[in-house]
Order: C-alpha cells, then structure tokens, then sequence
C-alpha cells in the first residue's frame, strides 16, 4: 500500500494526480468550485465524493462516516485522508452549491451530515412522502365476512404452529393500499398474490378493478407470467373470476411508457396510470429512481403491491429500497388494531408488540413470509443461504462441503490452468442437451436448467474466462462451431436497454440454425421468448450491445430460476463478495448447486454485508 497523504486539509491536486477519483467526479468537482467563485478544498473533494458514491450504489455521501479516516478504492494504491469532521462540515456550509433540504442547490445536505446530489434526495423525498401518505390514507372499504370465507378457501388447512402468514399478507393487501409481501424463494411470494388478485376481485363485484403486473426485467417478467398461469390452473376460484386475473406481465419501463432519449416517463404525477391495483414482482432489484418514478406514477387509490426478497443482492443502480422499506430485518411489531382486524378477518392470531420509531402504520403493510414450500428439510440449499443469511460462514461452509446433503456440493476451486478439465464434465452434461434439440420451445427449456454464475466478469474464474472455457469444450466435443459469426446454439445476453427493439439489459436470446427451424428464412436467427408466448426471431446484425452467456454475474442472475446452479467465486477477497452475492448466487437453483471456491474467501464473504448509504430507512423507520 502507499504511503498514507494528507492531514487535515485535503489538497485536490493529489486526489486528482492518484486517480482515486474518475473523470466525472473531478469534472463535477470543478464545476462546484466555480459556481461557488472559491477554491475550496472541502468543497471540491465533497463533490467529487457525492459523485463517486452514487457510482457505487449508494444514494449519498455520509459525511461524518468518512471523515478523518482513509479513502481507499480497491483500484487504487493511493490512499488520502478525508478532512475532520467538524472542519468539512463547516466549511461547507454557506457555500453557494450547497444547500439545506428543500432548497435548489446542486447538493444538499442534511442534519444528519450526508450529502446528496440534489435529484437523488428528490428521489429520496419523493418516496418517504409517498409512504407517509399511503399510511396516513383511510383504509378501502372491505367486506370482512367475504373476505374471510375467501381466505378460508384459497388458503385452507395451514396447521402450523406460527401465524399462516400467506393468510395475514393477503388480508393486509386486500385491507391496505400498500402492501410489501418478503420472502426468500420458494416461500409462495407469487402463489399467494395471485390470490390476492381473486380477493380484491371478488371484492369489487361488479365493479371494473384494472390490474397490472410488472417486474423490472424481461427475464423476471417472463418468470412471474409463468408463475401467474400455473397458480390460476390450480386455484379454486369461480371461472369468472380466474378470467378477470391479468396473465400479461410487462417491465416497470414498459408499464410507465418509457420516452425515447429522456429520464422521463409518460405516465407521472400529472397523467397517472390506469389502475386500481399494481403488483411489482422483484422488488428489490429496483433502484431509488425507479421507484420514485412509479411512486409518482400510481393515483392515490391504487393499490401498490410489492413482493422480493430483502436479502437478495440490491439493485445494481443507486439505492436498497426494498431493505430500506422492510426496516432492520427483524419482524415487525404490528400494532394492536392491525391484530384485531387480523383476527376478525382470518383468525389468524398475531404477536403484536411496540415498532417504537417506525412510521405510524407502516409495519402493518409489511409481512414476511416464512414457511418454504420449495425445500424440504433435508434440503442443503436451504441449510446453506440460510446459514450464509445469517453471517455464519464457518457453518455454512461445513454445511456445504460435509457431504450431508445431496443438493449441494463444494469443490476446492482448481488452478486457472485446470479449469477446463474441471468444468468439461458437467459442460458436456448440462450443455449438451440444448445443442441436440431441435424445436425452439425444447431448446429454451433445456438450456434453462442450467446456469453457471460467476461473482465477477473479468479474471482466470470470472465470466469471460468461464465462458472462453465453456466454448472451447464445447468446440472440441464438435457440439458448437464458434469460429463462425454466430453459431448455431450461441446464447446471448442483452446488456443495453433497447427500447425501439424492445431488448432490455438482462434479456436472454439463443441464435438457431434455419435448417433447425424449417420456419425459419434466414440462415441464422437469434430468437427471444415474446411476452404472450412463442418467439420472436431477429437478425443478429440487429441485437444491441450483447454478450455470450453460458457464465453470467450473480447480479444478472437475479430474477431467474434454474434446476441446476454452478457458483464459481475467485480465490482472492473483494469488496463485491458479499453474503448477498452469495445467498442470491444459491438460491437461483431449485434443485442443485455447485459451488467452487476458496475455503476462507468463501467464510469472509459470508460474513460481510453490502452496506448502501441512505436517508430512507432512517425517515422511514427513524
């Protein structure tokens, strides 16, 4: 490591001459300093920071956190002290870019020290106002005895020592306006919002409720239509009302009528969307903008559900608003009224007790589910994220690699010369299958069970090498050709939004051979699942920015479900190798996972968490 520089007031120049800070931040920097017609130090290394972070994830900067201590990226050598607190603090204060909340200044900072970028703590007000008025609203008018003969049919014979709390987060949705349904996979987050649809349709009568549905991506779209339809196929609910429940599931983007070369949306507070009830499926891959935006969107009686998992990876863009909105982690304390009403309307019996701090009434619209319908108890993927979830590494580690459970296995990570002897096995198993099919529903639901997930992208065991590696079996075992263009079988994953060609980053296509498709009329056409069933065929020369995908990141992984899961991690620690990225990075498989790494990488990821720096969860649950 470099000598540590700086004490007391930092210079600029040397923050800008070590490269911790992109061109962006210094340029942004600058601008800061002009308008304030000073030269400031503070001043420009706050901004330059303010910026940075936002880069990072989080919605701000935390000016007392970061103050007297280093400042060191993982790309950099250098490492440069920050100013001490009370000095930045003051002399900050009063310049001209700086501003109070609620004023139009460029940053703005608060009384608790952090700095923000003035249109993320927009974003940020925009969402605790929301929430703030959505619990101060007047409950919708419900039929409690309707209500209740409906939970007792679509949720029948529980029998658990616990709360039913697919009953409880159905009467929340159906008597709230808002309603955030938690739960890790398999827990029935899906099942149990689409009875929640036939609820609130059977309490509407004859009246017309619009529902809709979406998911931040193409990919999670896809999944929750499938989801939507199997559930109906298996709900005891009159005809009438299974016809009235929407299948259609598009992106957030699609639903807000994105507008070309804009942030902007064409639904927005002045042209709000048309419906009584919105459900957002993945929500906490959403980013603080995003949700601002649908927050402004939605007219004041329209229901807003939300269902994710708050332990999953946050959204690759600013903020955690999904963890930010459930609070600590902890379950929360619903109120006594809120346990009566429980009672009354499903018999389920609730331990209330004080949410000291929380916004009046938010716990109430938030339930968690815990009772897995996917894993068994003999499952080790369930054994393992939970463990991973709760920060023991060491038995998480022993849980995956004593040989107890047959679902999940651990595999000392090989040499980067021996990792495609290590990997040929399971390619040629899992991989062959696809590259033999011949109709395209076949090849899609073939190459779907499988997925090998890499914590990073570059490096000998992150995905461009893991997908060099995965070619070159395939080409030697003459299953792909891929000195050609594009090959037959070649998987590619969208990686840019493209609206005019309705791509969106994330989207998952494979090119196919004419003489595999005899519908086909071009010799090679790279095909994507369409949103109402069959495909849509392309020419390649057509695809926006795009990349093979037989190894995605965990992060693009998320919002997808696959039989079989190979987790590689690299042998080095990283700042990215979180107990996130891992639980996610697990729970994407179904049936199976493999996970290669380093024995105590693997422990120390376990243990640390993401941290996003934010205002929401403070306003919300102060």
């Amino acid at each position: 490591m470099a000598e540590v520089k700086g004490a007391g007031t930092v210079l600029q120049d040397e923050w800008k001459a070590e490269g911790v800070l992109n061109a962006i931040d210094r340029q942004f920097a600058d601008l800061m300093l002009q308008l304030d017609g000073g030269s400031s130090p503070e001043l420009w290394l706050a901004a330059a920071l303010a910026s940075h972070v936002v880069q990072k994830g989080n919605v701000c900067l935390d000016l007392k956190s970061a103050a007297g201590k280093p400042w060191q990226e993982e790309d950099s050598a250098a490492t440069l002290i920050c100013p001490p607190c009370d000095v930045w603090l003051a002399s900050l204060q009063g310049t001209k870019p700086v501003g109070r909340p609620g004023e139009f200044k460029p940053l703005i900072l608060d009384g608790s020290g952090r700095l923000y970028l003035h249109r993320y703590w927009r974003y940020e007000r925009i969402l605790v106002e929301f929430f703030r008025s959505r619990i101060r609203a007047p409950d919708p008018e419900v039929d409690l005895a309707l209500l209740r003969s409906g939970l007792d049919r679509l949720f029948p014979g529980y029998g658990g020592e616990q709360p039913d709390y697919q009953r409880v987060a159905a009467l929340a949705a159906v008597c709230k306006t808002l309603a955030v349904i938690a739960g890790g996979p398999g827990t029935g987050k899906t099942s149990t919002v689409v009875k929640i649809l036939a609820l609130l349709l059977e309490q509407a009568r004859d009246l017309r409720l619009r529902i809709a549905l979406a998911a931040p991506t193409g990919k999670a779209a896809a999944r929750l239509r499938e989801s939507v339809k199997k559930a109906k196929r298996e709900m005891p609910c009159p005809a009438g009302i299974l016809d009235l429940i929407p299948e259609e599931v598009s992106t957030l983007h699609r639903l807000l009528g994105w507008i070309p070369h804009s942030t902007r949306f064409r639904f927005d507070q002045s042209n709000p969307l048309p419906f009584e009830a919105v459900v957002v499926d993945e929500a906490s891959m959403i980013d603080l903008p995003l949700m601002a935006k649908l927050a402004r969107a939605l007219p004041a009686q329209c229901r807003l559900i939300l269902l994710g998992d708050r332990d999953q990876l946050a959204s690759v863009q600013p903020g955690a608003v999904f963890g930010d909105i459930c609070g600590a982690g902890e379950l929360p304390g619903w109120s006594m009224d809120f346990a009566r009403l429980v009672e009354k309307g499903s018999g389920e019996h609730l331990m209330c007790g004080p949410a000291p701090g929380s916004t009046a009434g938010l716990q109430n619209s938030i339930v968690t589910l815990q009772k897995n319908y996917r894993f068994g108890e003999g499952s080790g993927i369930a054994a393992v994220s939970r463990l991973v979830n709760a920060g023991e590494g060491e038995n998480a580690l022993e849980a995956a690699s004593g040989g107890r459970y047959t679902d999940i296995a651990w595999l000392d990570l090989p040499p980067p010369a021996q990792l495609e002897q290590a990997l040929e096995a399971v390619i040629l198993e899992c991989y062959s299958p696809y590259l033999e099919t011949s109709a395209p529903e076949a090849v899609f639901e073939s190459f779907n069970r499988f997925r090998i997930l890499c914590a990073v992208r570059r490096g000998p065991f992150g995905v461009l090498a893991v997908n060099q590696a995965v070619m070159n079996i395939l080409e030697r075992a003459g299953l792909i050709e891929p000195r050609e263009r594009w090959f037959h079988g070649q998987p590619v994953l969208i990686t840019v939004n493209d609206y005019q060609q309705k791509l969106f980053n994330g989207d998952v296509g494979i090119v196919l051979a004419a003489a595999r498709d005899p519908a086909a009329d071009a010799p090679r056409r790279v095909y994507f699942p369409a949103e109402g069933g069959g495909f849509r065929k392309l020419l390649p020369m057509r695809l926006p920015e795009h990349e093979i995908v037989y190894a995605m990141t965990v992060h693009k992984s998320q919002g997808s479900e696959f039989d079989r899961v190979l987790l590689i991690l690299p042998p080095v620690p990283s700042p990215v190798l979180t107990r996130e990225l891992i639980y996610t990075g697990i729970t994407r498989a179904s049936r199976r996972v493999g996970i290669w790494g380093s024995r105590p990488v693997f422990v120390e990821a376990a243990v640390r968490r993401t941290e996003r720096t934010s205002g929401l969860r403070d306003a919300l649950w102060p």
